[in-house]
């Protein structure tokens, strides 16, 4: 599946992923490939990507490398959209 990550600065991470665990305001869930559509807030937390993930330089600093081929970008608040296998992170 297809993951966006956007702040209001710029685009952190665009790119295929395995899936994608993030924080939502009544805990955390995870999305794989050909999860249903859903909109959810997202509360304070991380957000996990598992898979192999090319980061771009600029950003890779805002990254850090987790256990079993995941990469953590921690967030204060945002918004997440999932629909037609693709994930769209607007993250503060």
């Amino acid at each position: 599946m297809y993951l966006e990550i956007v702040t209001p600065e710029a685009t952190l991470f665009s790119g295929e992923v395995e899936s994608v665990a993030v924080p939502g305001i009544n805990g955390e869930f995870q999305m794989l490939k050909d999860h249903a559509p859903i909109v959810s807030l997202l509360g304070q937390g991380n957000v996990k990507i598992h898979g192999a993930i090319e980061l771009s330089k600029e950003f890779k600093d805002e990254f850090t490398k987790g256990e079993n081929n995941t990469t953590v970008l921690s967030i204060n608040s945002g918004t997440l959209e999932m629909k037609d296998n693709k994930v769209i992170v607007l993250a503060d």
